[in-house]
């Protein structure tokens, strides 16, 4: 079954906004996006907790989305270890 992580990802020019990616896992997702951004530094990939969007998200494994005007915030679940 696909999920939904959301990810925060610097690029050589600075943070980019929020990104999400669909996957069966953690590892599957992070494989993704090292993928599509093979110069980019992965800082951290989560499940979204609480976080909404009406954007979209993509329905299939792979599927990325960057939600420009979104920056990252970590889930309440992860918000006191990052």
């Amino acid at each position: 079954m696909t999920k939904l992580f959301i990810a925060n990802i610097r690029s050589p020019a600075g943070e980019r906004p929020l990104v999400t990616v669909r996957a069966a896992a953690e590892g599957e997702a992070r494989l993704f996006l090292s993928a599509a951004y093979p110069d980019d530094t992965i800082l951290t990939v989560a499940e979204p907790g609480d976080w909404t969007s009406d954007a979209d998200t993509g329905s299939r494994d792979g599927d990325i989305r960057e939600h420009a005007g979104v920056a990252w915030q970590a889930p309440s679940s992860l918000a006191g270890s990052v």
